[in-house]
């Protein structure tokens, strides 16, 4: 009676969190729309006074009709509201990650700025076009502010376990232990664990069943979460107990293959109680690719492809590539001039260092970077990595390594040792934005799925360079890469600029 006293206990408290992130949900989202229409009414309004535009006529049909501006300004304000709701501004799970936020603020102003210079010609308003475009940018601009001061609160409170959602995790022992970690170090994310599913597949039958290592499972709950988390059972009710709970989220790590009748079974079940599946898949799964059905003489055939492949993207990308390097080459000019004469002095020897990487499928190049270790420092790297007990290989570290100068050290942490490589890039061996070129003996211990790195052009900058750099461990390095060849896009790679600039002012991980 007391374990059950106690699970009934515990699903009351889950209940009663679901209800209370439900209804911080409701208020937050209500809370955002009704400022950020007051946003756009308030900037609208200063800008029109200013440019003495509160007159407002409408010259449709060649009549002169007076409009109510404060009617015009509500109208407007309305638009973008929903032009944020359709491009997914409000949504859940892009409210932490403020780049991505910034964009989609961008990609509904653009939305908001068509949509209103729509509505002019249509009512054939005396609003000027200046007035429209100084409104969208300021609007922009006051939204990025306010969200980043939100974001910096709701991050504080979901690192002390608030507003979090209520979880439960299936998957093997070992799935279950590593999704605990990565949620233990990243609490800033909404999910909370209150219950663990072990599971694993009947090699006989092919179907899934309880998992019944029990033993285990505490073990890789205890070393990744540091205390215990109640076990559901797997079974025909499973949807039903875990709603009973009061969870929100079924978080799959493992076992429950994609696009397998398993998985199928089991998501029909858990949104038939408006439980929501959150997925844990590889790196290079194909929900990003696009896929066409079709059916021939009465077979289905699905084709799947990546649209960021195609010629025309291809030309996009270099087109990007052309335009930031040639702007980045001009600006800091005269940066690159004050580093290499501080190079030249503090040793005398060579301002530039070229050294053979391995680019797009597998070729070689030479990269070029302004000289930071000591001139023979290639010669002397096996004898350091010994030294620290390392082996040459694909990822290794050297927190302190003996061979950068003092001029080096600087350059590398504020990532000015790169800016050469903008030559390259405008030459065509490299892309402002990819993996990072690696050499011929780190590419040999690349592995099938790791060696998709290659299947794009390495980058200046990329995803583990503004995710931790070399703080990350070789796993969440290695997702990053791959994750990049399966989703790049001209509109992702500003984003990562934008991050690498935030990296370059507050440098984190770079040795």
């Amino acid at each position: 009676m007391t374990e059950e006293r106690h699970d009934a206990e515990l699903a009351q408290e889950v209940e009663r969190q679901s209800t209370r992130v439900l209804q911080w949900r409701f208020v937050l989202n209500l809370a955002l729309m009704v400022f950020d229409a007051l946003t756009y009414f308030a900037v609208g309004y200063l800008v029109m006074s200013r440019s003495h535009e509160m007159k407002l006529l409408s010259t449709r049909l060649q009549l002169h009709w007076s409009i109510n501006p404060y009617l015009y300004l509500v109208v407007c304000a309305l638009i973008w509201i929903f032009c944020c709701h359709v491009t997914g501004v409000y949504h859940r799970h892009v409210f932490a990650d403020g780049y991505q936020l910034n964009m989609l603020l961008l990609k509904a102003m653009f939305v908001c700025w068509v949509s209103v210079c729509a509505l002019n010609f249509v009512i054939q308003s005396n609003v000027s076009f200046m007035t429209v475009c100084l409104t969208s940018l300021l609007v922009w601009i006051v939204e990025m502010i306010v969200r980043m001061v939100a974001r910096l609160f709701l991050t504080q409170r979901h690192r002390k376990g608030e507003y979090s959602y209520p979880t439960v995790i299936v998957g093997s022992p070992e799935g279950i232990g590593q999704i605990l970690k990565f949620l233990n170090q990243r609490k800033q994310l909404n999910y909370k664990p209150v219950r663990v599913c072990p599971i694993r597949v009947n090699e006989r039958t092919g179907l899934i069943e309880a998992d019944p290592n029990v033993g285990l499972l505490h073990e890789e709950v205890k070393k990744s979460w540091g205390k215990p988390i109640r076990i559901v059972d797997y079974g025909d009710d499973l949807a039903e107990r875990i709603a009973e709970t009061g969870a929100q989220t079924v978080m799959v790590t493992d076992v429950l293959d994609r696009f397998s009748d398993n998985l199928s079974t089991f998501a029909v079940q858990m949104e038939s109680l408006n439980l929501e599946i959150a997925l844990i898949t590889s790196a290079l799964d194909i929900a990003e690719h696009a896929t066409q059905m079709r059916n021939i003489q009465g077979m289905s055939i699905m084709t799947i492809s990546l649209p960021q492949y195609s010629p025309s993207a291809k030309v996009k990308k270099r087109i990007f590539d052309l335009v930031v390097s040639s702007l980045a080459i001009v600006l800091s000019s005269w940066i690159m001039v004050i580093v290499a004469i501080a190079i030249k002095v503090e040793d005398g020897g060579p301002v530039f260092y070229k050294q053979e990487r391995i680019g797009l499928r597998g070729k070689p190049f030479y990269i070029h970077k302004f000289r930071s270790m000591r001139v023979d420092a290639d010669a002397h790297l096996k004898e350091v990595l010994e030294a620290n007990g390392q082996e040459m290989g694909a990822r290794y570290k050297l927190t302190h390594d003996p061979r950068i100068t003092k001029v080096g050290n600087f350059i590398r942490k504020t990532s000015l040792d790169e800016l050469p490589q903008f030559f390259d890039v405008f030459m065509g061996s490299m892309s402002v934005v990819g993996p990072r070129p690696q050499r011929d003996f780190e590419v040999e211990e690349y592995d099938p799925v790791y060696a998709t790195r290659l299947l794009v052009k390495p980058g200046i900058t990329g995803p583990w360079q503004v995710s931790g750099r070399s703080d990350l461990n070789e796993e969440e390095s290695r997702q990053l890469d791959v994750s990049y060849v399966q989703d790049w896009s001209v509109l992702g790679d500003v984003v990562y600029i934008l991050r690498t600039v935030g990296t370059v002012l507050r440098p984190s991980g770079a040795y």
